[in-house]
């Protein structure tokens, strides 16, 4: 098995290789088509979920790709690689896994970080009966975020908004500011929206399907960005200090788990997690894990994300222009460096494994 076996240049592609690999490996496969939305050449989107190994199990694992759409191909190659690898035959008789395969289909397929309506997933799953989490700091940010040309002149005035508040609040601040989440400006950053989105609502279903007699859960969802650049960076959200928390901590290793901070700064007060969402679905079921990140342009992929908003926003935009900035942009959260996807695949069925072995024991 290559890389290449596994990575795909675009969605439609990435789901076949799952389609099959699932296929392959004796899984079962349910989808779940978009109601409205396709590919940019008519295709369907779905939410395809894999379940292999025993499904009435009470330890069963939980493996997302795509939650961030570019951010998919990544997690899907990790997915399809463990599927044509030994690592469902090699699966105890106690133990499921289900893989949740583009968990946000629209941004896999469109190259774009956040859903349909531009709303940024990863941050959609807070407790509607309560009221949306503030962000005060980003309500003084927003209009000097936003980026109104793609020149090196507006990045700049954008940087040196940012380097301000730096000044007034410090780096800590502003990237809590830029990363925990806000729920007021649909065409801003890190936007959670103000309803649960279909790939929310799918979710919960999935869970509550393939899940339902789970006892014991381990949790991964794959990402891309933050981090040492082809080195996998880990943001476990079970209560630090507690039992789950250690539990992470011994599947993968204490150092790369416990303390660790993202871009060298504290971390963000995070709102709004796919996490915090299956956690709220499975009751008071166990689930241990984590987001697990692939390093690509560390703390510069600021600019990135600025690359993503503006692109939405744009139409008619001449075609050139727009598939060379989405091919940068696209390198920046899956590089097209055969070395980064050789390396992310190999830490990404390890960490699989890891988990997996743990999970057996538990």
């Amino acid at each position: 098995m290559e890389y290449y076996d596994c990575y795909a240049s675009d969605y439609t592609r990435a789901r076949a290789k799952f389609l099959n690999a699932a296929a392959a490996a004796g899984g079962t496969v349910q989808s779940f088509i978009h109601p409205d939305k396709q590919t940019p050449d008519g295709h369907p989107l779905a939410i395809d979920v894999a379940r292999l190994g025993n499904a009435k199990a009470s330890r069963q694992a939980l493996f997302i790709s795509g939650t961030h759409g570019q951010e998919g191909f990544s997690g899907s190659a990790v997915q399809v690689g463990w599927m044509l690898g030994d690592g469902p035959a090699r699966l105890p008789s106690d133990v499921g896994v289900v893989l949740v395969h583009g968990l946000n289909p629209y941004g896999f397929a469109h190259f774009t970080r956040t859903t349909e309506n531009n709303v940024d997933l990863n941050r959609n799953f807070i407790e509607r009966a309560a009221a949306a989490p503030a962000n005060p700091h980003y309500e003084s940010l927003h209009d000097a975020l936003k980026i109104r040309h793609w020149t090196d002149a507006e990045n700049a005035r954008v940087d040196a908004a940012m380097a301000a508040f730096t000044d007034r609040h410090g780096r800590d601040a502003l990237f809590d500011t830029l990363a925990r989440g806000q729920y007021l400006h649909q065409d801003g950053l890190m936007y959670g929206g103000k309803d649960r989105e279909w790939s929310n609502r799918t979710l919960e279903i999935v869970v509550k399907d393939a899940l339902v007699d789970a006892e014991k859960v381990a949790f991964i969802d794959w990402h891309t960005g933050i981090g040492e650049y082809g080195r996998p960076f880990f943001l476990c959200f079970n209560e630090p200090g507690s039992a789950l928390f250690q539990r992470a901590c011994d599947w993968w290793g204490k150092e790369n788990v416990d303390g660790v901070r993202p871009h060298g700064m504290e971390r963000p007060n995070y709102t709004g997690l796919v996490f915090h969402g299956v956690q709220r679905f499975l009751g008071n079921r166990q689930m241990c894990g984590a987001v697990i990140e692939f390093g690509t342009r560390g703390v510069n992929m600021r600019r990135v994300l600025r690359l993503d908003q503006w692109l939405r926003r744009q139409s008619g935009l001449d075609a050139d222009l727009r598939n060379g900035l989405q091919a940068d942009m696209m390198d920046a959260f899956c590089p097209f460096d055969g070395q980064w996807r050789k390396d992310t695949l190999a830490a990404g069925l390890k960490l699989t494994d890891q988990a997996l072995t743990g999970l057996a024991a538990w």
